[in-house]
């Protein structure tokens, strides 16, 4: 039996019945197998986590990792030209091998910051050649990742239906579960990432909510942005049965109370982006609107193409932004701030672990360290001149922590970051046709806006 003992860190455990102290963390294979005071095993090789935070790897619950190769194209972009120049323009130009090697290296890119579980939501797949090549780039990185199928936006040419009236694939998602994704036990498991009623018919949404539940899939949805296209879409699918903790909807901005609390009473799921969401002009995250209704989201990256991919700087701006939406609130009701914040940092570090977990199904699975569970950890380094002096771990983990500080990942107990360094072998050679693959897409569209 393969077996590692992470010995003198501070643990971070996100358990309340395992807590947080000074414990050693026994691994054996791919499982966390005990978290207490001076645990013995001789035969275990020892992870010297002196000076360090001991923490569950980081859950980035939804990120469009295709667009890797696009790092920086729409950071000034808000969502009209996003919409234009991404999903109706340069999406059009990748190839297969374009979604294997942005996917490959932003799955790499999360294991070196910290991230162990990535909610992969890929819908620029309009061949099941593309659809593959992506999922061979999640395999490859050795990241923990649900792939969520999604499906292509391009303007419709004469004659076609626009996206809106297209259902999800039903042969594709059976072809996957027969080829890709024969075990729910697998690093890299399958959901679907739908249009749902804000982006569909509502006859489309029926359609992709049953196959999702069909296959018993995670099926996760936009639900921000542009004019919804059923606008009582959700009060329908909850007369349905429809909604249900399988439901998980990104960004949520534009939901009335009335359908927060309707969808929320029903399981379902939230993951925010809130750095993207302020910046493109979806609205303010809805952080505080879940915590007033007695829940917490998930968060994510979502475009890389437009933030920087660490799940740290996600959950400081998430917790910032929602801080400051309460400060004004008090200074507006009482004349003055609040006496202590209105969200701790204990909350932020929840919304990128088990909150990831739960919105991708995969609590039982990761999130915290408690035994049993897959041993997906992450060693921080808390002895560095950017974190010490050491006084709230969790504190200094949400806002002193980067990939700068990520020292070890473990994903199902298997190193994928050691001593501060990145394992996978031919980094150099991706980095270059990523380089290769960005610049080729970028130039296409620039020929395209010049000839319009």
């Amino acid at each position: 039996m393969v077996r590692k003992l992470i010995r003198g860190g501070y643990v971070v455990s996100m358990d309340a019945r395992v807590g947080a102290g000074e414990f050693d963390v026994l691994i054996e294979e791919d499982r966390i197998a005990a978290v207490a005071h001076d645990l013995a095993a001789d035969d275990a090789e020892v992870i010297d986590a002196r000076g360090c935070i001991v923490l569950p790897g980081l859950v980035n619950a939804h990120m469009h990792t295709w667009q890797t190769a696009l790092r920086g194209i729409a950071s000034n972009w808000t969502l009209p030209q996003y919409f234009r120049s991404v999903h109706a323009g340069l999406a059009t130009l990748f190839t297969p091998d374009d979604l294997y090697i942005g996917t490959l290296a932003g799955a790499l890119n999360q294991l070196d910051c910290g991230t162990t579980t990535l909610g992969d939501w890929c819908h620029n797949n309009p061949t099941p050649e593309h659809t593959d090549r992506a999922v061979d780039g999640l395999v490859e990185s050795g990241l923990r990742a649900v792939f969520l199928h999604g499906s292509p936006k391009p303007d419709p040419k004469p004659g076609q239906r626009h996206f809106s009236e297209i259902e999800h694939p039903r042969a594709e998602i059976e072809r996957l579960l027969k080829s890709r994704f024969t075990s729910r036990e697998a690093l890299t498991t399958l959901g679907m990432a739908i249009l749902g009623p804000h982006y569909s018919t509502y006859e489309v949404a029926v359609h992709d909510f049953l196959l999702a539940r069909e296959h018993g899939l995670i099926a996760s949805m936009h639900c921000a942005g542009l004019d919804a296209k059923t606008p009582d879409g959700w009060e329908r699918l909850a007369a349905a049965g429809l909604l249900g903790p399988n439901t998980n909807v990104v960004h949520g901005n534009n939901l009335s109370n009335h359908q927060l609390r309707l969808m929320l009473d029903r399981g379902v799921t939230f993951s925010l982006a809130p750095e993207t969401e302020m910046l493109q002009g979806h609205g303010h995250p809805i952080t505080g609107r879940l915590r007033d209704a007695g829940h917490a989201p998930s968060l994510g990256v979502d475009l890389e193409s437009a933030i920087a991919g660490d799940m740290f700087t996600v959950a400081r701006v998430a917790l910032a932004s929602q801080r400051a939406l309460d400060n004004a609130a008090a200074r507006a009701e009482n004349g003055q701030l609040p006496f202590t914040s209105t969200l701790t940092c204990e909350d932020a570090l929840g919304w990128i672990t088990v909150r990831g977990a739960e919105a991708l199904g995969l609590a039982d699975r990761i999130g915290s360290l408690t035994p049993g569970k897959q041993a997906d950890v992450v060693v921080l380094r808390a002895d560095t001149l950017g974190m010490r002096p050491l006084h709230d771990p969790v504190a200094t983990v949400v806002m002193q922590g980067s990939a700068a500080h990520v020292d070890t990942v473990l994903v199902g107990g298997a190193y994928r970051k050691r001593h501060g360094r990145l394992l996978y072998p031919h980094l150099a050679r991706r980095l270059d046709a990523l380089e290769a693959s960005g610049r080729r897409i970028a130039a296409g569209l620039n020929e395209r806006l010049a000839t319009h």
